[in-house]
């Protein structure tokens, strides 16, 4: 080592840190040997905080301001105090700057879902996703708990234990609050400060606080949103007696707009359908609950109708073309004025093909009145 060397090795140092880093919680001052100098100037700006390490020992910690390491009650031991041992200190420091600003944006969420019973749906899960900030409230805590000799401790070092924290405190306080969850949204606010009041008081011990903790969405498994939806749907409905009469008008209106396709034949099953839910629905309760039982001294209800049965239409095949529909009466009527005979082939919906009219147990009836045809015809 040149004499150069050596004297600018023993001028004053200037300790500092600037971060220009989003992520950085500490930094440790480096210096040749962790020699520092009588005299120094420590510079601690707003958001820090400095650790001074003597000998292996936490000896002090300095806020924001400006410091001259040179009296006779810091914990520091330089090379110029020991002029006996020709500038070779034994006694070695090190700075450890902390950056107490808060770290924003942090994220936080559930891996699997949460267990819980709900008042209104019972044994459920729910997911749930936020964010979080983290600030360091005690820098000597932190040093020695969670930082120890790392010379560059960023805030991912630590973010998977926060997280892990903060999960296992939102499941317990989750579960425990008797909170319905369609209620679960407009009481976010609130669960975030239990929750965070929860894992300050855990983190605390690593010299740590949580200022700020947000829960930003809070969510049923996909089957379970599934049949919410379904019941959203139905209270949209109303009157379910009312819906079902004009599902039902709307099937029939659409099944007339297409003859072609077996329109009558679908009018026909949509009437019948519509009037027997129809009838049905009116002696349920709203929501197809089933009416109370009446009291034992009250005289018994009549029981409701019958729906009625189902009429059947036809279609009739003449010259290669398809007429119809055609109800039983109206072929009734054809078959008096001879439009039809039992050799008209007919058809309805659930019969297998085309078939004469005298084959269908139905229609045969109608030509009862008319005597067959004479022999060898």
């Amino acid at each position: 080592m040149g004499i150069f060397d050596f004297l600018s090795g023993e001028f004053i140092d200037v300790i500092h840190w600037v971060d220009d880093t989003r992520d950085t919680m500490v930094w440790r001052f480096e210096r040749e040997g962790h020699e520092i100098k009588y005299g120094a100037k420590l510079t601690v700006r707003e958001g820090q905080a400095a650790v001074f390490v003597h000998e292996g020992q936490l000896a002090d910690v300095f806020t924001p301001g400006l410091y001259m390491l040179e009296t006779n009650n810091m914990p520091i031991m330089t090379t110029l105090q020991h002029w006996d041992h020709g500038f070779k200190s034994p006694f070695k420091s090190e700075i450890y700057f902390v950056s107490t600003t808060r770290f924003n944006d942090l994220k936080w969420g559930t891996k699997n879902p949460i267990m819980l019973r709900d008042p209104e749906f019972g044994p459920t899960r729910i997911r749930a996703f936020g964010t979080y900030t983290v600030r360091v409230t005690d820098p000597a805590k932190f040093l020695t708990e969670i930082v120890g000799t790392d010379g560059e401790f960023t805030m991912d070092e630590i973010s998977f234990q926060i997280r892990n924290i903060i999960v296992q405190e939102f499941s317990r306080v989750i579960a425990g609050s008797g909170i319905p969850v369609l209620d679960m949204a407009a009481n976010t606010a609130d669960l975030g400060k239990m929750i965070a009041a929860e894992i300050s008081g855990i983190v605390a011990g690593y010299g740590l606080s949580i200022p700020e903790f947000y829960i930003e969405n809070i969510s049923l498994p996909p089957a379970v949103e599934q049949a919410l939806d379904k019941r959203t749907s139905m209270g949209l409905a109303g009157d379910l007696g009312k819906f079902t009469q004009y599902s039902a008008a709307e099937a029939m209106t659409q099944a007339a707009q297409n003859p072609a396709g077996g329109g009558g034949m679908g009018a026909g099953l949509g009437m019948g359908m519509g009037m027997a839910m129809a009838n049905q629905m009116a002696n349920q309760g709203p929501w197809g609950a089933q009416p109370q039982q009446a009291p034992a001294s009250a005289p018994a209800a009549a029981a409701p109708p019958p729906p009625p049965p189902v009429e059947h239409v036809w279609h009739i095949a003449e010259a290669g073309q398809t007429k119809g529909p055609f109800s039983k009466a109206a072929l009734g009527r054809m078959a008096a004025a001879g439009e039809i005979t039992r050799e008209t082939f007919v058809w309805t919906a659930g019969q297998d093909g085309w078939m004469k009219a005298e084959d269908v147990q139905e229609l045969a009836q109608l030509f009862t009145i008319l005597p067959p045809p004479p022999p060898g015809a």
